[in-house]
């Protein structure tokens, strides 16, 4: 079993979106078997049991995925230092996490990258966090284009082995 883990702030809109969407994806493509999918907040304010956000939550009904209020609570990462070790790949919506990761011992050696730099892209996802449906939207609709763009990488990273995929 292979282990992505998303990280953001405080694992109630961005990675929760990113979470359920990557697992859509994978499920799509007779992947989701052998790849778990974890995520984790790792700002100061995180913490374990938070309910995803409204709005992320109203977003992703639109898209066809029905979140209910505890089906995916956050967990603080600062915590839960061993979902960090267990991760075969991580990926950060912002180049800030991707620092606050980087300190963690747990993560020494771990494939470490933001979403779009994962992608191909530079920059940030920002924080959609009290802006708003039409934000949480493009939001989501950012994320999911940066998986789309990414996940035959990320089932060649999973497999270990350059041009392998783990669905082979």
């Amino acid at each position: 079993m292979k282990t992505v883990l998303i990280v953001c702030h405080a694992n109630t809109a961005r990675s929760i979106i990113a979470h359920v969407l990557l697992e859509r994806m994978l499920d799509a493509r007779g992947a989701s078997h052998g790849i778990r999918i974890r995520s984790g907040g790792i700002a100061n304010y995180a913490r374990d049991g938070m309910l995803p956000s409204l709005d992320a939550r109203i977003v992703l009904r639109e898209d066809g995925i029905d979140l209910s209020e505890d089906s995916l609570v956050s967990t603080d990462l600062k915590r839960h230092r061993h979902l960090m070790a267990e991760a075969d790949l991580i990926l950060t919506m912002t180049e800030a996490q991707k620092d606050l990761i980087g300190v963690y011992a747990e993560a020494d050696g771990r494939p470490l990258f933001t979403l779009r730099e994962f992608a191909g892209e530079h920059g940030d996802i920002g924080d959609p966090a009290t802006q708003g449906e039409e934000v949480f939207r493009a939001c989501r609709d950012e994320i999911k284009r940066c998986l789309d763009r990414s996940l035959d990488r990320l089932l060649l990273t999973l497999a270990g082995e350059p041009g392998r995929s783990v669905l082979d």
